[in-house]
């Protein structure tokens, strides 16, 4: 039942981050839509001005890709608590989360370094949001995981 808990609550965690990035991208009408930017990435759709592909298909398999990065890390995280590694706690989270974004950044780094034909966007703000959003992505996920799992000691901490 841990298992199905941590994933729903990674589900919860991947839209959360991904709501935070898409109204900060509305916000401050920088390209923050990471949906649009994996999914133009990973099928290498980048427009020949550089800009995001609108395609239906770009956003399903970006979809796909960002909700199942989730559920992956919300799994690192039950490994990590099972291993005696942090608690389900909001303090923990924000740690977590820190970790969680450094690794982002850097796994978004190498992928625009390799990429044929990246987007045209400011990589160093996308990169540093990342890490906000991942705290995002974190505290919710932590706080799902504690709601669906009611361990016996407080949140909160």
């Amino acid at each position: 039942m841990k298992f199905l808990h941590v994933l729903l609550a990674g589900i919860a965690g991947t839209a959360a981050m991904t709501a935070f990035l898409y109204l900060l991208s509305y916000a401050t009408h920088r390209v923050m839509k990471v949906i649009k930017v994996l999914g133009t990435m990973l099928l290498f759709r980048t427009q020949p001005d550089g800009a995001l592909s609108d395609a239906f298909s770009t956003k399903v398999i970006g979809t796909i890709a960002h909700y199942s990065i989730g559920a992956f890390f919300a799994v690192v995280y039950l490994a990590l608590w099972d291993s005696g590694v942090g608690l389900v706690s909001a303090s923990w989270s924000l740690l977590f989360g820190v970790a969680n974004g450094v690794v982002g950044m850097f796994a978004w780094y190498t992928l625009f370094l390799v990429h044929p034909k990246p987007p045209l966007i400011k990589l160093k703000t996308y990169l540093i949001t990342l890490v906000f959003a991942h705290l995002v992505f974190a505290f919710i996920t932590f706080y799902a995981y504690y709601l669906l799992s009611e361990p016996d000691y407080t949140f909160w901490q």
